[in-house]
């Protein structure tokens, strides 16, 4: 069987960067999902997911994360970075079922053995 060397989150990040990747995605104060610093307000029917990249910490359940590269609907790829367990960047339910109604459309070309 082949061995799969797991990248880590800076190495995705890096090179997600590289294919012109550069902007973030986050939920603000206002539970609004916006893209950099406010450039858009998203709805969940305005974005997809194309990929999601989990990294787990070795011995640190604190180093648990979520990497969400989402495409908007005029076309703009951004990445949305979220800690899961316990210990999530948002407090609350807002940013859970926000996510919960993004549509999830996985493409092979962002995998990690492409990137």
């Amino acid at each position: 069987m082949e061995q799969h060397e797991l990248k880590t989150l800076s190495q995705v990040l890096n090179s997600l960067y590289k294919k012109g990747i550069t902007k973030e995605i986050c939920m603000n104060d206002q539970n609004q999902m916006i893209l950099g610093d406010g450039e858009k307000t998203y709805q969940p029917q305005d974005l997809c997911i194309v990929k999601s990249y989990r990294f787990e910490g070795e011995s640190n359940p604190d180093d648990n994360a979520v990497l969400y590269l989402i495409e908007d609907k005029e076309g703009q790829l951004a990445t949305l970075l979220d800690s899961y367990g316990a210990n999530s960047n948002y407090s609350g339910e807002e940013f859970d079922n926000f996510l919960r109604q993004v549509p999830i459309h996985e493409r092979a070309e962002y995998d990690e053995d492409n990137l």
